[in-house]
């Protein structure tokens, strides 16, 4: 009972707990899916028009994924436009992300959704 006890109580458990609530918020995800897919870092309105989003959405989701260290911000070469790309997190996170896209895409298809 003592080592189900231990596991039970892993401290990782809430870290992974605090991840998902973060990865599960509208837009979260296809955010990062974005930017782990472009080859180039990503201007807000870029983002914005893919995701078909308020800004306010976008702008709230790309602030608490930076504070997760899930994205990065930078500036263009002339230091005026803010772009933002994926951090190694989120690229370490991307085989991660595609196995639960696409065994969404098959409970989509196997439901005939």
């Amino acid at each position: 009972m003592d080592n189900l006890s231990t596991e039970v109580c892993d401290p990782r458990y809430g870290e992974v707990d605090n991840i998902l609530e973060q990865l599960t918020k509208s837009k979260a995800l296809h955010i990062l899916m974005i930017l782990d897919r472009s080859n180039r870092p990503v201007r807000f309105s870029e983002l914005k028009d893919i995701l078909d989003a308020p800004s306010t959405t976008v702008s709230r989701r790309l602030k608490e994924l930076e504070d997760c260290d899930l994205i990065q911000r930078e500036k263009d070469d002339e230091g005026r436009l803010t772009l933002y790309g994926p951090t190694e997190d989120t690229e370490s996170l991307s085989p991660i992300m595609e196995l639960l896209f696409d065994w969404v895409s098959v409970r989509f298809e196997r439901n005939g959704e």
